[in-house]
């Protein structure tokens, strides 16, 4: 009997015996008739089902699925569980203080259409109390997590249309290599019945799927209000989930108002299909700790997709990062920013056609802004009519729009962008590179003089395109953030393009893109500079990342009703501590002994007194084993550093992870002593209101081989 089959047969014996209101279901041509019940949760405990004094989680779930009759309940169980007029309701009266249901395997599928599983529902659940000022999403009571030893790879998995999750914490989701191969690992997990798919399968009934015609998507999901990742009490947990949300299979799935963090892998991650998904008005802060490191994550068919009005900061790589897909996405209006800890991406990482990019604020970028990779499949050359215009960029590592060309294949090109490209001198190099090669504006002088307040600017373009104007940073010749749009204007049948304003002051620094409908948005144009007339153009000193940043951090608290007076340090304070600013390693290891750990202490401990530090750490190695061994392993210690203060409540935002291998030794290697002091860790410590540090070296922690 096979698992479908199942369900029937336990649901047909059910409802003889429970409740008598039903909905029917068509499903794959056979009529399934599921209990309508409202289902009170009011144990914590989990394990296998069992008559007794109170109903746990699974046993709720088991009844809305069908599987479970009442009849095999307590009598007290059978109380929690009641009719209800319109949709299946799980709700939860767990007693106060423990309100933490610890699961010892893994929970049945959500296969109830129209089923509502409502932590808002438990008793201390305040709609308006939020950690959070950005955007405020209600602290839960309920959370639901694996019990200790116990390795539970799924928090809720989702195989029915309409199905809602709704003010919960859940976290602790992950699983052994092993089990990822086949069954991936999530907090909430959305895919259509026996998820995932045999892969086996070689009959494709629809194209580009490897499922059954039966294997529908389940439609209409809402996840909302919900912490997705993160304890109650806002801490990292000592595991964190392998990923948030997984849509393998699925349509319309909206996501809205969560906050999405601690994740070794993405926060948000799509499989095979995911139309019209909307990602709206969440918090994506802190994933990729350890695997996947982008904060959302999409491929397969994504089409008519919406990810807009979200926080995507401190995470280990791209804010947003399309691999391959098919359909189109629209970003808009989101705060990216503090992202590339890890690993250095762009922010927004495209791949394919007709996406559009418009109005988000991008800043604070370990990589370029929006980077377009061209790639071919099938033949054809894609990544194509990416519209990105009316965004604001601001202290970046890298271009603001970066159209990667496929000649350039390093894994830093594809990530990070490949800097500017060269005019296009040939309509071949269309298929070479993103967007097909649309050249950047061409201004026509490097300065433009202030004439009685006025201003006119004059440049070159693609014909058929249009230009849109933007004030930038930086010298004259170089390559400025996008930091405000100024006026869009359009390119006239001789390629020429001119902006008059009296806005405009001098020393104010112009760029600009050029946006074609038929190939997309182009690079940024070179910086041009207005001067008075009668006077030329200065340098300005280069702008480092953290010159315009007041604070490093993602979210912050909401204010009380009445706020004290902010004080502020005067600008001259010197921060003399007396802080170490190293650890060092055992050969050919990358964990935190007990030496090392007293050292990071002290310095976890200087880092939360002073809100406002930041750290560079950088891995190093002795020159011994490979050049690539040794990049690795440098990467994998800083990164052990960096998750052992991560866990002393150093938020992962203020710390950004480089590896130079065996580039940069510290001493000659003559003995054990000098190859011991060049395995280590270096902490680069810079305060973002400009003061000055004084840190010092240490050996305490030496390790020196026998």
């Amino acid at each position: 009997m096979t698992y479908r089959q199942s369900i029937r047969t336990l649901a047909t014996a059910f409802l003889l015996t429970a409740v008598t209101a039903t909905t029917t279901v068509a499903e794959t041509s056979v009529a399934f008739d599921f209990p309508i019940v409202q289902a009170t949760v009011n144990s914590s405990q989990d394990g296998p089902i069992t008559p007794d004094e109170q109903l746990t989680l699974r046993e709720a779930i088991a009844i809305t699925n069908g599987t479970l009759p009442l009849t095999d309940l307590s009598s007290s169980e059978q109380q929690q569980v009641n009719p209800s007029s319109s949709k299946s309701v799980i709700g939860f009266d767990l007693p106060a203080g423990n309100t933490t249901i610890e699961l010892q395997s893994l929970l049945p599928v959500l296969a109830q259409p129209g089923l509502v599983v409502d932590g808002t529902t438990q008793a201390g659940y305040d709609a308006t109390k939020s950690a959070t000022a950005e955007i405020l999403v209600a602290i839960p009571v309920v959370e639901i997590t694996p019990a200790d030893n116990a390795e539970v790879f799924r928090g809720l998995t989702i195989v029915a249309d309409d199905v809602t999750i709704r003010g919960l914490s859940l976290y602790g989701f992950t699983s052994q290599h092993r089990a990822t191969e086949s069954t991936p690992p999530a907090d909430i997990f959305i895919a259509h019945e026996l998820p995932p798919p045999d892969i086996s399968q070689q009959y494709i009934p629809a194209s580009n799927f490897s499922f059954y015609e039966e294997n529908h998507p389940p439609q209409g999901i809402v996840i909302e209000q919900n912490w997705i990742g993160i304890p109650t009490d806002d801490t990292i947990p000592e595991t964190p989930s392998a990923f948030g949300v997984s849509v393998f299979n699925s349509q319309g799935v909206k996501l809205r108002h969560n906050r999405i963090s601690y994740h070794d892998g993405s926060g948000v991650i799509t499989g095979a299909r995911a139309e019209n998904l909307e990602v709206v008005e969440n918090l994506i802060v802190n994933n990729g700790l350890a695997g996947m490191p982008d904060a959302i994550r999409l491929e397969g068919h994504i089409d008519n997709s919406l990810i807009s009005g979200n926080l995507m900061c401190g995470n280990d790589g791209s804010g947003i990062f399309l691999f391959k897909p098919q359909g189109a996405v629209e970003i808009s209006n989101n705060d990216i920013r503090f992202n590339g800890q890890r690993l250095r991406r762009a922010a927004i990482y495209l791949m394919g056609n007709d996406h559009r990019v418009v109005d988000n604020q991008i800043a604070n970028q370990k990589g370029p802004g929006v980077v377009v990779t061209a790639f071919s499949q099938g033949g054809t050359t894609h990544s194509q009519r990416n519209v990105i215009e009316n965004n604001r960029f601001e202290n970046l590592e890298g271009l603001s729009i970066d159209l990667n060309t496929r000649r350039n294949r390093g894994v830093q090109d594809f990530q990070r962008g490949d800097g500017p490209n060269p005019l296009r001198d040939s309509n071949q190099r269309r298929r070479d590179t993103g967007n097909s090669a649309i050249n950047p504006p061409q201004f026509d002088s490097p300065e433009f003089f202030a004439i009685n307040n006025s201003v006119v600017i004059q440049g070159k373009a693609d014909v058929g395109s249009t230009v849109q104007l933007y004030l930038t940073q930086g010298n004259t010749g170089e390559y400025g953030p996008l930091t405000t749009p100024l006026a869009t204007v359009n390119v006239n049948e001789d390629g020429l393009f001119t902006y008059a304003s009296k806005d405009l002051q001098p020393g104010d620094v112009i760029s600009g893109i050029s946006t074609d409908p038929t190939y997309g948005t182009s690079e940024p144009a070179l910086n041009t500079t207005i001067v008075a007339l009668g006077e030329t153009s200065t340098t300005q000193p280069n702008r480092m990342v953290s010159d315009s940043v007041a604070g490093v951090e993602c979210t912050t608290p909401p204010l009380p009703l009445t706020t004290p007076p902010i004080s502020f340090a005067p600008e001259t304070e010197i921060l003399r501590l007396q802080v170490p600013r190293n650890v060092h390693y055992g050969l050919d290891e990358d964990f935190i002994n007990p030496d090392s750990a007293l050292i990071l202490d002290q310095i976890a401990e200087v880092m939360e007194q002073y809100p406002s530090i930041v750290v560079d750490l950088h891995g190093h190695t002795d020159s011994r084993a490979s050049v690539a061994y040794n990049q690795d392993l440098a990467r994998r210690r800083a990164n052990n550093a960096r998750r052992y203060l991560m866990q002393k409540g150093i938020a992962p935002e203020r710390m950004t992870i480089r590896s130079f291998g065996e580039t940069e030794l510290l001493v000659e290697e003559i003995d054990r002593v000098n190859y011991a002091r060049n395995r280590r860790v270096e902490f680069v410590f810079s305060d973002v209101r400009g003061v000055e540090i004084t840190f010092v070296d240490q050996e305490n922690d030496l390790q020196i081989e026998q």
